[in-house]
């Protein structure tokens, strides 16, 4: 099965990026996980991303705060599906992370999720993936109902117990 790059700038990133790689396990997608700082040691990212092809890499899952060039860098490197996620950063919450991830140039695209969106980036890599796997594609559609029937069983517990008792 096709792996999924995970890649964050600081282990501070850890607490989101797991999410990710929660729902990659769920899904039986293999993932590499590794830190590597865009800004402070560029050869090694360079080379990390130019050779994510050659190690099996389908989408790079890429974490980034405040200037966050890391998923954008990812974008410009690799040329397969590059999903951002914004860190919440205690500057600016995370608005600064997600302008720089979203605000792409043309032609250099990368797929952003909400600040903090580990859990939706590792299921939109999921999404992607499957689209070329129809057994994956299964495992996405459980999901999704799994999710569904979640709601469905909290909405009869309201109905049973009232919002006073829930």
């Amino acid at each position: 099965m096709a792996k999924v790059g995970i890649v964050m700038g600081s282990d501070s990133d850890m607490p989101v990026m797991s999410k990710a790689a929660d729902i990659l396990e769920q899904f039986g997608i293999e993932y590499e996980m590794t830190i590597i700082s865009a800004h402070r040691e560029p050869d090694v990212f360079f080379e990390w991303a130019k050779n994510a092809e050659d190690r099996g890499i389908k989408v790079i899952i890429a974490g980034a705060g405040k200037a966050a060039h890391l998923p954008g860098m990812c974008a410009a490197l690799f040329k397969m599906p590059v999903i951002g996620i914004p860190m919440k950063t205690s500057d600016l919450g995370g608005v600064d992370s997600l302008y720089s991830i979203v605000q792409m140039p043309s032609g250099v695209p990368v797929a952003t999720v909400a600040i903090n969106g580990g859990m939706n980036a590792g299921i939109l890599a999921a999404q992607i993936l499957a689209t070329s796997d129809d057994t994956l594609l299964e495992k996405v559609k459980k999901y999704a109902e799994q999710m569904k029937e979640e709601v469905v069983a909290k909405d009869a517990r309201l109905k049973e117990t009232g919002y006073k008792n829930y």
